[in-house]
């Protein structure tokens, strides 16, 4: 027995087709949508805030309206994660739109993991919830469920333990369908979409990469794979890609299990078509993780464009009159950055500049504002020659700050709302066991000694990176075993903090993972209060690990 579940959304503000795409392109038995991320989280509590009745994804809405009739025809079974911070109000939304439509069909919503009024002078703080609420409005026969802020994978494994009729003990079976439902999260990140060796196919398997399907079957394991004819590919690197995602140690810990990533096993199962096997399961960690999202002030930046010669000298000239008319009323925070984007004898004016950004963050917008665009408007004629901005500062805008904090299963009201108003509580996990770090496994025998050239990383070794909070996780993999061999003695913690000049004076974790021939690197603070606060350039730290790729060691020549 055999149940097919596809993802049509990785974020909100995915393919707005997808949903049509997944229903028309093949088999299908379980739709699920992944709106949610903790920035988004932050945006929903600012749309809340203006309009009390807002505070879920509008878009699914929307994508409802083209195909919920569709879905019905053919018994395809949706759940999304869209209800935001209103899973209730998206619920009843739902309900009025079938109504429209003449569509007859059984909406549930999952709530309980709202737990803002516990933490004061927060926008929103909820409760990472897992997938039984999910499996008790689906036992129901809900035919659309909307949840709140669950796991990503919960999206998955609810509706595998409806159908299959698992048990909150049964670990191996549900971490086997939370590793399944952690590849399908990010939709075509899965099927070849921003993949390390994505140079190796034709641009027309990556121009528009399908969504990614699922087959599991009731000993928890699956096959990951997407609709026939659709583009993109799935490969066992394109799966490890994601499983290497924003994960971290080999316990991936969740509200219903915590699963073992060290056990993993992936195999090529046919043309587009991994098979994931051998994961195993422990109970989950006694408390659940609450992603509080608050202010944290206002921030404000201009940048300044460096035309020509002198790059250096200009910067220095700008910083410093900046600084003086700054230190009338400093800012908390000062941050410059000078991004050489110049070239020598230059053929377009582009090409021969420099960018110097100036980011300032206070608890006053006062001093982020009017003193900051005051200050850089007046150096138009006074400073470096070919002084220009990029665009001028504004008012300065609120930024958010993600907190992670924990709370026991208990404090947290899981309930299943179904159609008719009944409500099903859904009790707190069973057993827990405290998070250990699992010992370091053995390593392979390094290569023989030999001859290296100089190049990047990236000529053999791929890489996915992404945050958690202010935390930045770099998963690394090689294809084969000898690249496994030489990649477990090179790339040590120390290797990776030369290579990633920023990481020198953080903390980072280095996790091996024989079975997938995989590092995974956690660096702490590295993206300070996290996305929201846009500390970073790259404040998700998206291309981290493609800056690690394109670092240069000394590889071994037998390898290239």
């Amino acid at each position: 027995m055999t149940l097919r579940i596809g993802n049509f959304s990785g974020f909100y503000g995915d393919r707005f087709d997808a949903p049509r795409e997944m229903l028309t392109g093949g088999e299908v038995d379980v739709l699920t949508g992944d709106y949610l991320a903790e920035l988004t989280m932050l945006i929903l509590a600012r749309d809340r805030l203006k309009d009390p009745s807002a505070g879920y994804a509008r878009t699914f809405l929307r994508q409802l309206e083209e195909t919920l009739g569709l879905a019905h025809e053919r018994g395809v079974r949706i759940v999304a994660n869209a209800g935001g911070l209103n899973p209730s109000g998206l619920a009843d939304a739902v309900r009025a739109l079938a109504g429209r439509l003449g569509v007859p069909v059984r909406v549930a919503h999952v709530e309980g993991d709202d737990l803002t009024a516990r933490y004061p002078g927060s926008l929103a703080a909820h409760a990472y919830l897992g997938g039984f609420g999910i499996a008790e409005a689906f036992r129901a026969g809900a035919d659309v469920v909307v949840t709140g802020r669950v796991t990503d994978a919960a999206l998955v494994t609810g509706p595998a333990a409806a159908h299959f009729g698992w048990k909150p003990t049964e670990y191996d079976r549900l971490a086997g369908a939370v590793v399944v439902g952690h590849v399908l999260e990010c939709g075509a990140q899965a099927t070849g979409g921003n993949y390390a060796f994505f140079g190796e196919r034709s641009p027309g398997d990556l121009r528009r990469p399908g969504f990614p399907l699922a087959e599991i079957h009731a000993d928890g394991s699956g096959v990951i794979t997407k609709h026939p004819g659709t583009g993109g590919f799935v490969d066992v690197g394109t799966v490890t890609a994601q499983l290497l995602y924003e994960t971290g140690a080999a316990r991936y810990a969740g509200p219903d299990v915590t699963a073992r990533l060290d056990t993993v096993r992936l195999r090529q199962d046919g043309p587009d078509r991994v098979r994931v096997e051998g994961v195993r399961g422990e109970a989950p960690p006694p408390t659940l993780k609450v992603g509080r999202n608050r202010l944290g002030g206002f921030r404000n930046e201009v940048v300044f464009v460096l035309t020509g010669l002198d790059i250096e000298a200009k910067a220095g000239l700008v910083k410093e009159q900046m600084g003086d008319a700054l230190a009338k009323s400093p800012p908390a925070e000062v941050r410059w950055e000078l991004v050489r984007t110049d070239r020598t004898d230059a053929g377009t004016e582009e090409t021969a500049s420099a960018l110097l950004r100036l980011v300032v963050r206070d608890p006053d917008q006062e001093k982020v504002g009017r003193v900051l665009s005051g200050a850089a408007i007046e150096l138009a004629l006074a400073s470096y020659p070919g002084f220009h901005v990029m665009a001028p500062p504004g008012k300065g805008s609120p930024f958010g700050v993600f907190e992670d904090v924990y709370v026991p299963h208990g404090d947290v009201d899981h309930v299943a709302v179904l159609h008719d108003g009944r409500r099903i509580p859904v009790p707190p996990a069973h057993d827990t066991a405290v998070l250990e770090d699992v010992p370091e496994p053995a390593l392979p025998e390094p290569l023989p000694a030999g001859p290296t050239t100089r190049a990047p990383l990236g000529l053999l070794a791929g890489a996915r990176s992404g945050d958690k909070g202010g935390n930045a996780n770099v998963g690394v993999w090689v294809r084969s075993d000898d690249a496994w061999r030489w990649l477990a003695h090179e790339l040590t913690v120390e290797r990776f903090r030369k290579l990633i000049p920023e990481a020198r004076t953080l903390p980072v974790t280095r996790h091996a993972l024989p079975n997938l021939r995989a590092l995974n690197f956690v660096v702490e603070g590295i993206l300070g209060a996290g996305v929201a606060a846009q500390t970073r350039f790259d404040p998700q730290a998206k291309a981290l690990g493609e800056w690690l790729r394109s670092r240069h060691l000394d590889i071994p020549e037998v390898l290239l």
